[in-house]
């Protein structure tokens, strides 16, 4: 039988109230005449027609195994929803499910989001970096004039190549307005150089001959006939003080070999 709304609730104890039967309210609602008692019973004791507060599915974990949850993924946050689900217990003697597992890492204020991209980065480059940190941390403006700090990104011409979403209905996965057409070999793109100094503008530079397969890429021939000399060397030539210019690579990206360069001249 269809379950009464609360205005049906309302409408049937003004009838039982008017007075009617409860027979005859039963039969106006087409429900069940225990359905019609209950409601009268629950008005009489609550003075509601609402339903009581229930207590819900029992949980499955314990407090303490929700700590264990949260804990494993704070000290490995790659780990899976799915592999800890597999190695806890729940009280219903069976290991949790994953759905399970996400919902005790979102209720602790863990998203399950994309993680962030940074270099590859081993002990000799960490000490590297910490000792040329060290080295400049007391110089004065002065001398940071004469460095000059600067990078290459790829700029993709034929699609976006970072992840897009598209809305789409159940069944429409292949739907012509719904596939990102790319080329298998990644597509035309560019190569830009471009540098950050202090007050000082230069770039951006266009690689040139470049193009898929080894050896095709930014290589050190390439950056210092495309780069060095004709736009570092002659940039830096009135200054009579010497001059570091640093490539710094935030991340490698896949594809033809890119070597970074550091190049450093005096007067």
């Amino acid at each position: 039988m269809p379950r009464l709304t609360s205005a049906e609730r309302e409408r049937a104890i003004g009838r039982l109230e008017a007075p009617r039967k409860p027979e005859a309210v039963a039969a106006t609602f087409q429900c069940h005449i225990s359905t019609i008692y209950r409601l009268l019973q629950r008005f009489v004791i609550t003075g509601s027609t609402a339903d009581a507060e229930r207590s819900g599915r029992p949980r499955l974990t314990t407090p303490r195994q929700d700590r264990h949850i949260f804990r494993s993924h704070v000290a490995h946050p790659f780990r899976t929803a799915a592999e800890t689900a597999r190695t806890v217990i729940g009280t219903h003697q069976a290991p949790i499910s994953r759905q399970t597992a996400s919902r005790r890492l979102r209720s602790r204020g863990l998203r399950n989001c994309r993680p962030a991209r940074g270099p590859v980065l081993t002990v000799r480059h960490r000490q590297a970096r910490l000792h040329w940190a060290q080295g400049h941390l007391n110089w004065n403006n002065v001398r940071w004039q004469n460095v000059l700090f600067s990078d290459e990104s790829r700029f993709c011409i034929d699609h976006a190549d970072g992840r897009v979403r598209v809305w789409r209905r159940s069944g429409y996965r292949y739907a012509d307005n719904c596939v990102v057409e790319n080329n298998a070999w990644g597509g035309p793109s560019l190569m830009l150089w471009g540098p950050i100094g202090h007050n000082q503008v230069l770039g951006p530079v266009i690689f040139q001959g470049l193009g898929p397969g080894p050896g095709n890429g930014v290589t050190a021939q390439r950056y210092m006939d495309q780069v060095l000399h004709p736009h570092v060397l002659p940039f830096f030539k009135p200054m009579e003080t010497g001059f570091s210019s640093t490539t710094t690579r935030a991340r490698t990206p896949p594809g033809p070999l890119r070597i970074s360069c550091t190049a450093q001249a005096s007067r």
